[in-house]
């Protein structure tokens, strides 16, 4: 994708399960291109603008965690689109106040077209106000999960952790991760097919609702 053009038929929204839009663009580690990131998951996600005090708590929410994503066999990319100077500016105000290092990418999009790609913004927005989108990239290229927050909310970064290990322990498991599951906990099997399995279910609810193993990460 070249940034110095719109992206013809973007998509009004990407959905789970869609391949995320490959794009190559300029960023704080120098050009990066999606798509040399396979093979390993990818948490790709926007925030409105540098400067902003929302967006300073999450970056050095997640810069000391970044060994936390690491660990797991996961990059982050963070996208805005303020240029690639007001980035470093930023960042150096961050290390000097806050004494943490960011050095996870960040992409400059100053002609929103990859916000467009990924239905982040509207072709008819003239700015990025409301971004605050998260996608869950998979090894292979595929958006597995997505959150969107209001500009004035801040991401949950236990909870990004949480998704992350839960869509690596049922990939890992072939199951499935039941409400507030945390990794360790038991995770649930799919529900039988089988008509004669439902009728030789101990109970009424055992052919549908059973744990399997504990949950780990692939």
């Amino acid at each position: 994708m070249d940034m110095g053009e719109k992206y013809e038929g973007a998509p009004r929204g990407l959905r789970i399960g869609d391949t995320a839009p490959d794009f190559e663009a300029r960023s704080t580690i120098g050009p990066v291109k999606l798509t040399n990131f396979r093979k390993r998951w990818l948490i790709l996600f926007s925030h409105p603008a540098d400067f902003t005090p929302v967006c300073t708590t999450e970056f050095v929410a997640l810069a000391r965690q970044a060994d936390d994503f690491e660990k797991r066999d996961c990059a982050l990319m963070a996208l805005s689109v303020d240029s690639l100077f007001s980035h470093f500016a930023w960042l150096r105000m961050i290390r000097d106040r806050f004494d943490v290092e960011i050095r996870f990418p960040i992409v400059e999009d100053p002609t929103l077209v990859i916000g467009e790609a990924y239905g982040m913004v509207s072709p008819q927005d003239s700015d990025s106000a409301t971004v605050r989108s998260t996608y869950f990239i998979d090894p292979t290229g595929v958006i597995r999960a997505m959150t969107c927050y209001p500009a004035n909310m801040g991401r949950s970064i236990p909870e990004m952790l949480r998704m992350l290990d839960g869509l690596q322990a049922i990939d890992a498991e072939n199951a499935l991760a039941p409400a507030n599951w945390t990794l360790g906990e038991p995770l649930l099997t799919p529900p039988t097919q089988d008509l004669d399995e439902v009728f030789a279910a101990k109970d009424q609810t055992a052919w549908f609702l059973r744990e399997a193993s504990r949950g780990k990460r692939k």
